[in-house]
């Protein structure tokens, strides 16, 4: 990066629970002082899902430049480091066109693997990985888990009860190199630089009873807007459900609807309820790796700290943690 590039480049990175308001934040952002948004978000990178990830739509992506959204397919897998390279050469070339990067969206770890690196875990043996998937294939999420505790009871302490994925990758790495996938996350792994520049980190966090009235809301939009629709061809592609891709919130629920197992409201009110959970679980992720972020609570007060920040008026911003909400 040259001086004048180097001395242009900003960045805001925001995170925080889901329906928090964080991508409409973004978008302002970018508008105002010619920036790029680019995705932190592990479900909006896949192409298939835009209503269900709440994906900006066509309009809102022409109305600034949007990168790391809708580029990759279901069958295929995506991993932190795999964002991390991403959204480093995003960033980089942000800034050398002179550009503010905006960096939103709601998985932690993306934004931990960015600012800190990511630990250097070994590959799992083939036969190990082989194994464990055909035990995955003929056991349900409950046995899996059984294993888990057993065999680590760290990893299961970390890992949400029904996320089978995660529960067989902490065995095959426990299997393959004898150690707990805790002790190598624990490790320095490859350094994070993290964005060249002034960088101001946000944690968007509305009030409780605010948030789950949107994520309410935005459930029945996601109906209306063809939901369905979008479930029944993502079945088409990955008819297994065992795709990455399957764990976003609504693909169970819906195709149940589509199986005729369950009525409309039904799954709506599972939506619901597994967004709320969701965005729970994102809150005691950011509390725990993010206390040193700043925390605004809502949009309104983020818009203030981030126009200060980009005007030049405060280039430095002592963080201070929120209150748990």
């Amino acid at each position: 990066m040259n001086g004048a590039a180097g001395m242009r480049a900003r960045s805001v990175l925001i995170a925080g629970p889901t329906a928090g308001g964080k991508s409409r934040l973004a978008l302002e952002l970018a508008r105002r002082h010619g920036g790029v948004v680019i995705n932190a978000d592990a479900m909006q990178v896949y192409r298939e899902l835009r209503i269900l990830t709440a994906r900006p739509d066509s309009g809102e992506e022409a109305l600034a430049p949007h990168r790391l959204y809708g580029f990759v397919g279901a069958r295929d897998a995506y991993s932190a480091g795999l964002w991390r390279a991403h959204a480093a050469g995003e960033i980089a070339r942000a800034h050398a066109a002179g550009k503010v990067a905006v960096v939103v969206g709601g998985t932690g770890l993306y934004f931990e693997s960015l600012l800190k690196g990511l630990a250097a875990i070994p590959d799992v043996a083939p036969e190990v990985r082989a194994k464990w998937r055909k035990i995955a294939s003929s056991e349900g999420a409950g046995e899996i888990r059984q294993h888990l505790e057993s065999a680590d009871p760290v990893m299961a302490a970390r890992i949400a009860r029904g996320d089978r994925q995660r529960a067989v990758r902490a065995l095959e790495v426990l299997e393959s190199t004898g150690r707990s996938l805790a002790w190598w996350q624990e490790r320095d792994g490859s350094a994070g630089a993290g964005p060249a520049g002034a960088c101001l980190r946000l944690v968007v966090a509305p009030e409780r009873a605010i948030l789950h009235e949107r994520i309410d809301a935005r459930a029945g939009r996601m109906i209306e807007a063809g939901a369905l629709d979008e479930v029944r061809v993502l079945l088409s592609i990955v008819p297994g459900g065992d795709r990455p891709v399957s764990k976003a919130i609504g693909v169970r629920e819906l195709a149940d609807v589509l199986d005729g197992a369950c009525d409309l409201e039904r799954a709506l009110d599972a939506m619901r309820a597994a967004t709320r959970r969701y965005a729970k679980r994102q809150l005691t992720w950011a509390r725990r790796r993010m206390a040193d972020w700043h925390w605004p609570g809502d949009v309104r007060d983020a818009r203030v700290l981030a126009e200060e920040f980009l005007s030049g008026a405060q280039r430095i911003i002592r963080p201070e943690r929120s209150e748990d909400r």
